[in-house]
C-alpha cells in the first residue's frame, strides 16, 4: 500500500466520514480491522487520509457500520475511486495546499452560495481587484507569488460552472480595493455576470434591517449529497473547510436569514449601478 505524503482536502473529507460512520456504529479502530479482516494501521492509514481504500473494502466497512444511506455510501465510492487529475495540479508546489483544496471543491460543486462583507467574492473578482487583495497581504508576497495567485484565481472563474448564489454587502461594493479605476471595474464586471443564469446576486444596503445576519463571511459549497457539503471560510493561512453536520445545519440556516434581508436580483442591480455612477 503506497501511502500519501499529502492528502488532499477531498480525501481527507472521506477519512473523515469513515471515521464518523465508525464511531457512530460504536467500533473500535481494532474491531473495523478485524471485521475488515486487516491489521488495525490499515485502518487508522485510511481514517487519517494517508492511504487509499478500494470500493470493495469500503463498500464492506460501511455494511459493518450499519449505513443504509445508499446514495451517501455511493457519493463515498465515487470520492474514493476518483483519479482526477484537475488543472489545478499545475499549481502543486507552487501555491498553498489549500489553494488547490479550493479549486477541487470548486470542481465537485453542486451549488455555492456565498456572502460577502468586506471583499468581493474570489469567484467574481476582476484580476485587477484580486491582484489588490492579494497585494495587501502581510507578510507581503513576492511578485511572483503574486501573479501566481491572481492566474489562479482568474483559472478558478473560468472553470466554475455550478449555480452561485451571493450575497453582498454594501460595505463590500464600496470599500475601495486598488484604485477609483479599478473598483469601477469591479462594480461592472459585477453587473456582467449578475446577468449570467447560473448566477443571483444580492445586495445589503447599509440602510436595510438585519445587517448583524450579515455580519460573516462564508462560503458555503454544496456536495454531490448534502452530507457532504462543505462551508469555507477565510484563514490566515488560506481557506478553513468546516464540514460537521452541527456547523453545517447553522450555516445553511445563516444563508437563509441573510438573504431574507437583502434585495431582490434586479433591485439589486439597480443599486450597483447607482454606485457605479458615483465613481
Amino acid at each position: 500500500m503506497v501511502l500519501r505524503r499529502e492528502p488532499t482536502a477531498r480525501q481527507m473529507r472521506l477519512a473523515i466520514e469513515l471515521r464518523r460512520l465508525r464511531e457512530a456504529a460504536g467500533l473500535t479502530v481494532r474491531e473495523a480491522a478485524a471485521l475488515l479482516g486487516v491489521t488495525h494501521p490499515v485502518i487508522s492509514q485510511i481514517e487519517s487520509g494517508v492511504a487509499g481504500v478500494s470500493e470493495e473494502r469500503l463498500r464492506r466497512l460501511v455494511s459493518h457500520y450499519s449505513c443504509a444511506d445508499g446514495e451517501f455510501v455511493n457519493a463515498l465510492v465515487a470520492m474514493a475511486t476518483d483519479r482526477t487529475q484537475g488543472w489545478w495540479e499545475a499549481y502543486r508546489g507552487l501555491l498553498p495546499t489549500p489553494f488547490l483544496d479550493l479549486a477541487e471543491l470548486d470542481h465537485h460543486s453542486a451549488f455555492q452560495q456565498d456572502v460577502a462583507v468586506l471583499y468581493v467574492p474570489g469567484l467574481l473578482q476582476t484580476e485587477d481587484y484580486a491582484r489588490a487583495v492579494f497585494s495587501a497581504r502581510i507578510p507581503e508576497l513576492t511578485r511572483q507569488e503574486l501573479e501566481l495567485r491572481v492566474q489562479h484565481r482568474m483559472a478558478r472563474q473560468g472553470e466554475a460552472t455550478f449555480p452561485h448564489e451571493v450575497v453582498i454587502h454594501e460595505s463590500a461594493l464600496r470599500i475601495r480595493v486598488g484604485d477609483r479605476a479599478a473598483a469601477r471595474d469591479q462594480l461592472v464586471r459585477l453587473l456582467e455576470v449578475s446577468e449570467a443564469d447560473r448566477i443571483t446576486l444580492r445586495v445589503i444596503p447599509f440602510d436595510l434591517d438585519g445587517f448583524a445576519r450579515a455580519s460573516s463571511t462564508m462560503t458555503y459549497v454544496g456536495g454531490c449529497v448534502p452530507k457532504l457539503d462543505t462551508v469555507a471560510r477565510d484563514a490566515p493561512h488560506g481557506a478553513l473547510l468546516i464540514d460537521s453536520e452541527a456547523q453545517l445545519g447553522s450555516y445553511r440556516t445563516r444563508f437563509r436569514r441573510v438573504e431574507a434581508v437583502s434585495l431582490e436580483p434586479a433591485p439589486s442591480r439597480d443599486f450597483i449601478r447607482r454606485l457605479t455612477k458615483e465613481l
